[in-house]
């Protein structure tokens, strides 16, 4: 219970205080060397470049391979990210919305908050060995959102740029600094891993401190940017996405890691991991891209806000489902 209040609490604090910041700044009762935007980008260049990066070269270097079934969990995770995109753009034809929301319900239904927020309860649900998973099943999570994710929101929002080729979009993705970095992390931990090369003490210290920092940092960068404003309007679309990323994709996503026999490495770990990251909130990106592309923003803040406060509710049954993992496994 104490590892779910200090879930709660840190995510809570973190995008209260970020949304403090940023009502106090425009209402100039605090004034910052440098503006509100140019923050956030810093704070998440420093959580994403430095903290979550360290994170995962720990974790992943004392994780376990044995059992080579886990490699499976990249897969479960492209399939959880592309089937809640589907469903977004369903879910927008049944409800007749317009062009630019179509685009949105797809983004918003696809990008999930994985890294800040998912490795935050995983690591403190299921300690390091379960955090060092969320690597694995995030592994395709950008290429997926650049690839394929900003291609769509361009298409709906009408973008007149130019249309870059598959292998082009592939590129960028590897150029990427943020990619570029975790994917070094990644790789730099699972060499030291298979080369039985022992991980000093210091590392899990350092691990067990960068986790909740590096979230918090990248939260309250988040919370700098909330917007509270027209949630109203959009209530049944608010309801038809977090009705996809809370309930549709994790039935779907924990079916799947059933049926590639998850359930039966390392106790369960990896078939956990899959249950927490499939029912994790919309993620920033899907902002970020309704913005580029000239989408409706209004909605897409919305259906974060939405999504994210709903985590009040969400981590509890998922804490309640990790301990009573075995009764779950039964049910399904």
């Amino acid at each position: 219970m104490v590892k779910l209040l200090f879930s709660l609490t840190l995510i809570i604090s973190g995008l209260s205080s970020g949304y403090l910041l940023q009502q106090l700044c425009r209402r100039d009762v605090v004034s910052l060397p440098l503006d509100i935007i140019s923050l956030r980008k810093i704070l998440q260049k420093i959580g994403l470049l430095i903290f979550m990066p360290i994170s995962f070269l720990g974790a992943v270097w004392v994780v376990s391979f044995s059992d080579l079934r886990v490699v499976w969990l990249p897969v479960v995770g492209i399939v959880a990210l592309l089937l809640g995109g589907l469903l977004g753009l369903i879910f927008a034809h049944i409800l007749r919305v317009s062009r630019e929301q179509r685009g949105v319900m797809y983004c918003c239904g696809s990008f999930t908050n994985i890294g800040a927020i998912g490795g935050l309860v995983c690591f403190m649900f299921l300690g390091e060995e379960g955090f060092a998973l969320v690597a694995l099943y995030k592994m395709f999570e950008e290429m997926s959102y650049y690839t394929i994710g900003f291609p769509i929101a361009r298409y709906y929002g009408g973008s007149e740029t130019i249309q870059a080729t598959l292998s082009q979009r592939f590129l960028s993705v590897l150029k990427d600094p943020f990619v570029a970095t975790a994917f070094s992390a990644f790789t730099i931990g699972v060499t030291l891993n298979l080369a039985g090369v022992v991980r000093p003490y210091f590392f899990e210290v350092i691990t067990a401190f960068s986790v909740p920092i590096g979230t918090f940092v990248l939260i309250f960068s988040i919370g700098l940017g909330m917007r509270f404003s027209s949630v109203g309007k959009h209530l049944g679309k608010c309801g038809a996405v977090a009705g996809t990323k809370f309930v549709i994709i994790p039935v779907i996503a924990c079916s799947l890691a059933l049926l590639l026999n998850l359930h039966e490495v390392a106790g369960g770990l990896p078939f956990q991991v899959v249950l927490i990251l499939s029912s994790m909130p919309v993620a920033f990106n899907a902002l970020v891209a309704a913005s580029i592309f000239d989408l409706d923003l209004e909605l897409a803040n919305s259906l974060w806000l939405v999504t994210t406060g709903l985590l009040i509710i969400v981590l509890p049954w998922l804490y309640f489902l990790v301990n009573g993992y075995q009764n779950m496994i039964a049910v399904f």
